[in-house]
């Protein structure tokens, strides 16, 4: 369970956001703050895993509440949510490690997705074991690599890649695009392209199955580290 500190000076937005993460499974709202100095002080007292953070806060601008974070030694993620637009606000975030960036107004399923997002890449780094340069690269690639429904070809639609992705992650071991097309009720050939997608991205890997005599059968399976 991720532990979420929703960070807005609205409180009527707050509320909202709060009830948004609240619909997606292993997050809960340990608490909100509705200042940069309330953020730092629920952060000490709760400790959570995830900050929501707004950005335009009455006492001090959201990317200051991370530079006190870190100088207090809090090492938190930070999701921002903001209506900050300006190219520096997202570069100074960026260069401040945030895991996300959304921008208001947005609806739950845009949450829901990055969240689950996040939740994907932080159990694959802390499941990763780090024997070699290899291993390193992988970890690094993985941490960074975008979401499956984040930069979609033509044609693919975020919800169904949400879909797909969520079919792999549950998979035993491998999945063929027929098993992934019958469990989340698409056509075959759909699931190839999701599922080849998710393998260009670096987040599937794919390997052949030759079973029977004829074509070998393509297996996918989730990369976690």
């Amino acid at each position: 369970m991720i532990d979420v500190l929703v960070v807005d000076d609205d409180f009527m937005v707050s509320r909202i956001h709060r009830g948004f993460v609240e619909q997606v499974p292993g997050f809960r709202v340990v608490g909100t703050a509705h200042t940069g100095q309330e953020a730092l002080d629920l952060t000490r007292d709760l400790a959570p895993g995830l900050l929501l953070l707004d950005l335009y806060l009455p006492d001090m601008f959201g990317l200051d509440v991370i530079a006190r974070l870190r100088t207090a030694g809090h090492d938190c993620d930070i999701l921002v949510i903001t209506a900050a637009k300006e190219a520096d606000a997202v570069r100074g975030a960026v260069r401040q490690g945030v895991v996300n960036y959304l921008l208001k107004p947005f609806g739950v399923d845009d949450l829901r997705r990055r969240l689950e997002q996040y939740a994907g890449r932080r159990s694959g780094l802390d499941a990763a074991e780090v024997r070699n340069q290899a291993d390193v690269d992988r970890v690094l690639a993985r941490a960074a690599a975008p979401s499956a429904a984040a930069v979609l070809p033509k044609g693919l639609s975020a919800e169904t890649a949400r879909l797909v992705e969520q079919a792999l992650r549950a998979a035993a071991e491998t999945m063929s695009a027929a098993e992934c097309a019958d469990r989340i009720g698409i056509s075959r050939v759909s699931a190839r392209r999701y599922l080849e997608h998710l393998r260009d991205t670096g987040q599937a890997e794919v390997s052949l199955r030759y079973a029977v005599p004829g074509r070998p059968e393509h297996r996918y399976r989730w990369v976690t580290a």
